[in-house]
């Protein structure tokens, strides 16, 4: 199963929803997008919309942890919400959930960031 990468900005949050397979053959695609994203927009904070993320493995960990130590090297924050039980015992083993804040969706994601109108 391949990756579909979905961008959306939110005021000053940039929303990624991923659908699919996050692993060795997806992660350079969702990092190129990402890093884009953030050199285009008036970005400060990412919120991850797992949802649809059926599976992924160490890769996906290396990508969302570039992510985030460049977004809070802005003084941004990261929050990751709807994470399905295999991806949520990925991030608990690897301690991903210590610096990361997880929220049930993204209307909560957006709250806890403070960008909700």
């Amino acid at each position: 199963m391949s990756l579909h990468i979905e961008l959306e900005q939110h005021r000053k949050a940039l929303i990624v929803r991923l659908k699919g397979e996050l692993d060795h053959h997806t992660a350079d695609a969702v990092k190129t997008r990402m890093e884009d994203a953030l050199l285009k927009g008036n970005t400060s904070h990412i919120i991850l919309s797992l949802k649809d993320l059926s599976f992924m493995d160490s890769s996906g960990l290396g990508v969302i942890l570039g992510r985030y130590k460049q977004i809070t090297a802005r003084g941004g924050k990261m929050v990751v919400c709807d994470v399905n039980p295999s991806v949520y015992r990925l991030f608990e083993m690897s301690g991903l959930f210590k610096i990361l804040s997880i929220q049930d969706n993204e209307r909560q994601a957006l709250t806890s960031l403070e960008v909700v109108s």
